[in-house]
């Protein structure tokens, strides 16, 4: 995509603009910089630095004197996304945007909705990256940054989706990424506390989440997990027409009865007066709660149940309850939990289906609110039988500090500290025995893993296949 200045802004500027970037490491030739202001950054004073890197043009809020095209605004933050929307020729207008809120559930959410509609005609925007059919790229961020934003729905469009199924974070609606859109499908999956160090309290958390629901269009659909105790809360905020799921037979989609086994969960639903029941590959209580979510939002699309329910069979989730067989005689689950939620949650499922031991590999990331690693480090303590504990995107905390806030209130002595995560997974794996569950939590897919002097590249899945073919299967 290339525009000329002119194109953008009332001017006379013939200025050839092919990006546009707020990170003044991040220019090449020929990117305009916008100056926006973040919460500890003026990006003003990255002027010569984003100059230096060959900036073609800025657009800022304050005078300066610069050899480079300018455009001056009120509020470089608010012509952000106007900007970013002309310069992809509004994308948004000709896609159906579903978006998915809740602390825990959006991947597994998203994917499941882009699964049921198909990625030829579905994108995904999430923690596991842009993806559809013809088009992929990788992100830093669940919800990335506005032009980014704006560059992926104009690729989805361009490559013949119609829909898109975007992760919506609350960290995104704080920093107003997704200020300007507006959203055929909202859905809500559940509320615990969570980045607080963003957002300070709960309350403000939960008034973040629920953005979504107030930027959901007045004839869009709203899908409400009225199982959770914010539901009356996020109601308050719906824009749209509400449908729910849930147990109660008052649910427009009720969940019945269930039942979980090592390789496959078994469903019961009510959904216009017609019993179901079929076989899900997802496991665990919570999964019943994510596919009913994404079951619901496709049927308000106009699917027929039944049609859906053809797609099931063939779901998986990339970093999600990913079971890893390279022919050893224990199990080893590499799953993305990294809330006190979801990895009791996840430990429950595991304690469900367990046949001798669980060993849990868990950390918890660096830069986020110190107060909820304790009760983490008790979860994983007292749903496992030994706990290592290790790495787990530290940034600029050490690693044993984490550790030691994990640690502070459990009265268990059931686990090992290895701060270095490759070792603490050979540790792991050394020490299993037949019919043991290893569980890999807090990455998931991810391969970089994030320090003060930078990242070091470590997957989950890599080391485990590197330790079983070095030393054997047993």
């Amino acid at each position: 995509m290339i525009k000329k200045l002119k194109e953008l802004y009332n001017c006379e500027y013939d200025t050839e603009i092919k990006d546009i970037k707020i990170n003044s490491k991040e220019v090449k030739p020929g990117d305009i910089f916008v100056c926006t202001k973040g919460v500890t950054a003026d990006r003003h004073d990255f002027i010569d630095d984003a100059i230096k890197n060959g900036a073609s043009a800025l657009v800022v809020s304050k005078d300066v004197k610069v050899n480079i095209p300018t455009i001056k605004v009120e509020n470089t933050n608010e012509e952000l996304p106007k900007l970013s929307a002309r310069f992809y020729n509004h994308p948004e207008r000709n896609l159906k945007l579903i978006g998915i809120t809740g602390t825990d559930g959006k991947t597994t959410t998203a994917t499941i909705i882009q699964h049921l509609i198909g990625n030829d005609k579905c994108g995904y925007i999430g923690t596991n990256g842009v993806k559809s059919l013809k088009y992929n790229e990788e992100t830093t961020n669940t919800t990335p940054d506005t032009p980014l934003l704006y560059k992926f729905l104009y690729n989805f469009e361009q490559t013949g989706c119609k829909y898109v199924a975007m992760e919506t974070s609350s960290e995104a609606f704080y920093r107003d990424r997704l200020k300007t859109f507006k959203f055929d499908y909202s859905v809500y999956t559940n509320i615990t506390s969570d980045h607080l160090n963003i957002h300070k309290t709960l309350e403000n958390y939960i008034e973040c989440k629920c953005r979504l629901f107030e930027q959901t269009k007045k004839d869009g659909v709203c899908i409400l997990n009225k199982d959770d105790k914010y539901y009356e809360t996020v109601l308050k905020h719906c824009n749209g027409k509400v449908y729910t799921y849930g147990k109660d037979s008052n649910n427009d989609l009720q969940i019945l009865d269930f039942k979980i086994f090592s390789n496959k969960t078994t469903i019961r639903i009510k959904y216009d007066n017609n019993e179901i029941e079929f076989t899900s590959p997802l496991l665990g209580e919570f999964n019943v709660y994510n596919l009913c979510a994404g079951l619901l939002v496709c049927l308000k699309m106009g699917y027929t149940i039944y049609e859906l329910l053809k797609k099931v069979s063939s779901l998986k989730i990339e970093g999600r309850l990913n079971v890893v067989d390279l022919g050893q005689d224990y199990t080893i689950i590499i799953d993305y939990a990294h809330t006190t939620n979801a990895l009791k949650n996840l430990l429950t499922f595991v304690n469900q289906i367990k046949k001798n031991r669980i060993i849990t590999l868990t950390g918890s990331a660096g830069g986020r609110e110190k107060e909820k690693r304790p009760k983490m480090g008790e979860v994983v303590c007292d749903l496992s039988d030994i706990v290592i504990f290790t790495a787990d995107d530290p940034r600029d905390e050490e690693v044993i500090d984490i550790i030691h806030d994990l640690t502070s209130t459990t009265d268990k002595k059931n686990y090992i500290i290895e701060v270095d995560r490759a070792k603490a997974i050979q540790k792991a794996l050394s020490i299993a025995q037949k019919n043991d569950i290893i569980v890999l939590a807090g990455r998931g897919n991810d391969s970089e893993i994030p320090y003060k002097g930078g990242f070091i590249h470590c997957n989950d899945f890599e080391e485990v296949k590197k330790y079983i073919e070095k030393e054997g299967i047993k």
